[in-house]
Formats: C-alpha cells, structure tokens, sequence
C-alpha cells in the first residue's frame, strides 16, 4: 500500500466518475429490481436529467439539491446529474418525519427535491418551512422497462397501498423530466474546493448538522480506498451488495463512488430491513464484496435461507458505521468461510479513516490502519499526544476531512482545529504498529467510582453469550459510584435469565464494569442504517427500574 495518494487526481467527483464511464462503458454499473444499467447508459441517463435540471429547473452551480428516495437506479441517476450541473447533493432519509426533513431542508437551504412518491406525503407537510422551489416525484418503477414498471408502479400504490395522498401542484414526474432533457448541457467548471455534499450528521452534540464535504474531499477518500484496496480486486469487474442506504457516506463514498471507479457493479438493495427478500436477492445475485454494519450481518444470519446462499465468490465483509462485535464476526467467519474485518470512519471524513488489511484472516478487534495521505493521533484532555496503549480522544488529519459544518462556525471550531486536526468525539487506543482500537464515543463512557467503563466492552463480553441476540450498555445515576452500569437485553433464547447474564459477566468483566441492572427488551432503537442509538436507549431505560431498588 503506498504512503501517500495523490488528492489532486482528478478536480472534481464526476470528472473521476466520467474517467470510469469511459473506461468501462460496457460494463454494468448498476443493478436493481432484476435491471442492469451499463456504465454508458448511466452517463446518458445522468445527461439528460442534469440538462433538465439546468434548462427546465434553472439549477445553478452551488444551489442545494435534496435527493430523497431509497436505493434505486433514480437515485444514482440524479446523484451525478445534480453534481454533472455543479450543485450540492443533500443525502435525505426518506423515513425522516416532516419536522426533521423540515429542519433540513430549512438549514441547507434547498432550492429543489427528487422524492421517490411514497414520501411525498411528509415533503408536503415540510415545504411550507422550506425555500424549496422545485420538487420532482419519482414512481417506484420510473427506470424499470414496460410492463415490469406497470407492474411495480401498480403494486405498490394499489396492492401494498405505500402511496399515501399528496398535493405537490407545482411537482414535475422524473420521467417527464428526463425526457424533456435534450438541451446541450452548459460546461460547469468544477474544482477541488468547490461544495459536493452536505451531509448530515448529529455529530457529538447530537445537533443535525451539515458536513461540508467537497469534490477534493471525496476524490482524495476514493483514491485512499482504491490504494487501500489495492491487487486484491483485478479489474474484472467485481460486484458489491449496496445495502446500506445511499445517502449516508458509508455506502456513498464506499460502494457507490469507489466500486464504479475500479469499473465494478453495485446490486442496489432497496429494503434490507425486508430480511427474507434480501436473503433471496443474495441467492440470486453474484457479489465479491458485502458491506455493512453489525446489527446487518447479526440479522441475516438469523434469517432463514441464509445458509443456502452461495458465498464461494465473497472475497471481503466489511462492517462499519459502529463496532463489530466479536460474536457476530465469528459466526459470519463460520457461515461464509469469509472474515468480517473492521474499518472505521466517520462523516466529517467522507467517511474513511483506518481500515483492517484485505488478507487479515479474521477478525482482529481493531479497526486496522490509518489510509494512505492520513495521519491519526491519540490526544489527551489537555491536547497532549498520549503513548502508545493509553486511550484518549482520536484525531484525524488528511484530504478527506471535511470543510466544516454549514453556516455553524462555533460547532466547527469545537472539533477542527488550525492546523487540519479534527477531533473525532471517538475514544482510541493505537498499539505500537499502529493498529487503531475504538473503545467508545467520548460521550457515551461512564464514569463509574472515577473508572472508565467503555459501553462497547461490555456489549462485546454481553452478545458473547449464546442467548444473547442484542445488547446496549448506558449509564445511568448512581449515589454511591456517581453512576453505574445498566444493561439492556434483547434475547435469542427466551429463557435466558438475569442470573445467568451476571454469571457470564463476572468471569470476564472487573467488578466496577459489571451490570448493575438488567433489562430485557423487545428489540433496541436504530437509526435507519441499523446503528444502536445510545442517546434513545438512554431515554427509553435510562431512569430507575420499575419495582426495584438501585441495587
């Protein structure tokens, strides 16, 4: 792996996609619903949605498009023609309730909206908070070729009934845009330091807020994760499972951008929490690479038919977006003879950082190495660099670290410093070859008689335990040790007790980092990529135990 990437590769995100379109024109970029899209197709597509966009929708370099739909083709689509005419993509969660798509909206200041039609019920009930202009409603079966696009179109407003009412008077369908999109494109000039994203992130404050993100940011973090990738994917065209959602950087940066630039085919699954369907779609689809988090990997495979599918091809599983828990790698090791290695990342760093190397052979418990152009230091309360072995806050310097946050230079200054260094909210420890372990997020430790517990050890030691199917540690009050442990449980064996879970802790854990109180739970609160939220199971189970003393 080399030292160094060159950040400068190319001036600007679709320039290094274009780069890829006309080396692999006729490869398969894209595949979804059973429809592949060619490089070349995606090109004219993207094409004549962005010539719409600037001709018919007066879209301008550095205006705020919303692209709010889940993993379809619409979306890479207007992914690239939204940055073709030089405007700013915003990620949206299309699960977002009107007051957060609102917030978001209202704080990015949007000029324009692509929404797949299931959701426009919550963009109507949002855009009168908005400056949003422009708005387009995608149908389902938009991309799809007659009658597979009737039929789906068909299924889902009047059979499964998703569609709920909505007036968008002044909306424009996407069809009827990309076929109004025959006018020459206009020649934007497109630089490194010219705004590609914002992506929202609540960051350590747990304030949505817009992380700058340029074309320099996510070209240096594409070359920094083909370097890192490096032989081990030939140009052959190699598949990847795109799982997680499109607008969050993970799947963004990771699988859309980096494998259309090494020319291979992203299988765009556009509703992983449907575990029986994406387990038939992985017996049905042939993939070299599966990206996810760990909650992903733990659920499919507990879902029936998983065990049949064909992983002879599988040469990497790559969990991120929050630990991978030793348990689940095992299993996955077991069932798909394939490692689940670890990278790490976060969104103010578009979003790669540290990753494990492609021929580790298991799990290794760290999050591997700094990327190629990115240097990484263990800080203490004071700013002062720690030893190696002793934890402390992680910080990040390189190419890929974001600008800062939209229109919040306060919240900017508190995590990015003068000299490059962004403070990453995340406790680490780095060994002496410089392996990177993440205990925990800053703000989520707890402070038990003035130790350190880290949630994520005692989650870890917790799902080890085979009756275990998930677990979250909080901290909650505590008059004697300032607070205590408090461990929240949802079963895969239905007679796993409090006493057992004690037991299994005691052999593993120092007494202060031990569970003070247990909860068993029927499922725990995620975000929409599948990430444990510790900040609602603080809410949900953070006071004191119904009909129970503190102890």
């Amino acid at each position: 792996m080399p030292h160094d990437i060159d950040p400068c590769a190319f001036s600007s995100v679709w320039a290094m996609v274009e780069h890829a379109i006309e080396r692999y024109r006729d490869r398969v970029a894209f595949t979804s619903l059973g429809v592949r899209v060619r490089f070349g197709e995606l090109e004219a597509l993207s094409r004549r949605f962005a010539s719409w966009l600037q001709h018919g929708a007066g879209i301008e370099k550095g205006d705020r498009v919303a692209i709010m739909m889940p993993n379809l083709l619409q979306y890479p689509v207007a992914l690239f023609a939204v940055l073709r005419v030089g405007a700013v993509v915003v990620g949206t969660n299309p699960l977002y309730t009107p007051r957060e798509l609102a917030h978001q909206l209202r704080d990015s200041g949007a000029r324009a909206v692509i929404v797949l039609e299931p959701f426009a019920r919550a963009l109507e009930q949002a855009l009168a908070r908005s400056a949003v202009e422009v708005v387009v409603v995608s149908a389902l079966g938009d991309l799809l070729p007659a009658p597979k696009s009737w039929l789906a179109n068909f299924t889902v407003r009047h059979v499964r009934k998703a569609v709920p009412r909505y007036r968008l008077p002044r909306s424009i369908r996407f069809r009827r845009a990309l076929a109004g999109g025959t006018q020459p494109l206009r020649p934007v000039a497109l630089h490194r330091d010219d705004l590609a994203f914002l992506q929202y992130t609540g960051g350590t404050t747990g304030v949505s807020k817009g992380a700058m993100l340029t074309h320099g940011n996510l070209v240096a973090n594409v070359e920094q994760s083909r370097a890192w990738m490096g032989a081990f994917f030939a140009d052959e065209g190699e598949a990847a499972i795109t799982a997680l959602p499109l607008y969050h950087i993970f799947a963004l940066t990771v699988n859309c951008l980096t494998f259309l630039c090494i020319g291979g085919t992203n299988h765009l699954i556009a509703n992983p929490r449907d575990l029986t369907a994406f387990v038939r779609a992985l017996s049905r689809l042939r993939f070299s690479v599966l990206p996810g988090v760990n909650t992903l990997f733990s659920a499919l495979l507990d879902t029936p038919g998983f065990d049949a599918i064909d992983f002879s091809r599988l040469k990497l599983s790559l969990g991120g977006g929050m630990a991978v828990q030793r348990a689940v790698a095992q299993r996955w090791q077991e069932a798909t003879g394939c490692p689940l290695l670890e990278a790490y990342g976060l969104t103010e760093a578009s979003p790669a950082v540290c990753a494990n190397p492609l021929d580790a052979r298991r799990h290794t418990g760290t999050v591997g190495l700094p990327l190629p152009s990115t240097e990484v230091a263990v800080r203490g309360p004071a700013g002062a660099y720690l030893p190696a072995g002793e934890p402390g806050e992680l910080c990040v310097r390189g190419p890929q670290v974001m600008r800062g946050y939209w229109n919040r230079p306060e919240a900017t200054a508190q995590c990015l410093d003068e000299d490059g260094w962004l403070a990453t909210g995340d406790i680490a420890a780095m060994d002496d070859r410089g392996f990177v372990r993440i205990l925990d997020r800053k703000k989520d430790m707890i402070l038990v008689s003035g130790f350190n517990v880290y949630p994520s050890e005692v989650e870890q030691v917790v799902t080890s335990h085979p009756g275990v199917l998930e677990a979250g540690v909080i901290g909650v009050p505590d008059e004697r040790s300032g607070e205590a442990v408090r461990l929240v449980v949802v079963r895969r064996d239905p007679s796993l007790s409090e006493a057992a879970l004690r037991t299994h802790c005691e052999a593993q854990l120092a007494g202060y980092k031990r569970p003070k109180s247990v909860v068993f739970a029927e499922a725990l609160p995620k975000s929409n990529v599948g990430k444990v939220m510790r900040r609602e199971l603080r809410e949900r189970f953070g006071g004191p135990l119904p009909g129970r003393s503190p102890e």
